[in-house]
């Protein structure tokens, strides 16, 4: 991979990094086992995500300069307070759901893997998918429906 998006300070939580070639446009992740994982996406979900990533970062900046030095309330310390943390065992049983869910959809034809991903993770609609890809919502919609009851197959 060419690599042209810039590296970017991201938040802990965002478990994927994009990038892209001078054709083509890429999501790649770990999943549980630490394993990467490749997959090339759309320009349009590129965007998205790129979007996410620049609001993202818009908003640690901000934390930076002034959450993080604020002078703490009786009320952001009952919230550290009452946070709770995940055990071992629900942290290891998410991600072992996890790794089965990345494995089962990567099992999925092209099309409906790029279209579960935009709709279930990249919460677009039927609507929003069918504009970005040039076919109608009923396309989409099927699509969606019949890669579910695959990925009911696959998990069971």
């Amino acid at each position: 991979m060419d690599g042209k998006h810039p590296k970017r300070r991201k938040d802990k939580y965002n478990p994927y990094s994009i990038s892209k070639t001078d054709r083509y446009f890429f999501l790649s992740f770990k999943d549980g086992q630490g394993q990467l994982h490749e997959m090339k996406i759309s320009r349009a979900l590129y965007n998205l995500l790129d979007s996410f990533e620049l609001d993202d970062l818009s908003f640690l900046n901000e934390v930076d300069r002034h959450y993080e030095l604020s002078e703490l309330t009786e009320a952001s310390l009952n919230n550290r307070a009452f946070h709770k943390s995940k055990s071992l065992e629900d942290t290891a049983f998410q991600n072992i759901v996890n790794e089965r869910l990345y494995k089962a959809i990567s099992k999925l034809p092209e099309v409906q893997r790029r279209r579960v991903i935009m709709y279930f993770f990249g919460d677009l609609t039927h609507e929003q998918i069918a504009e970005m890809e040039g076919c109608k919502y009923q396309a989409v919609q099927s699509s969606i429906y019949v890669a579910l009851k695959a990925l009911k197959k696959l998990l069971k």
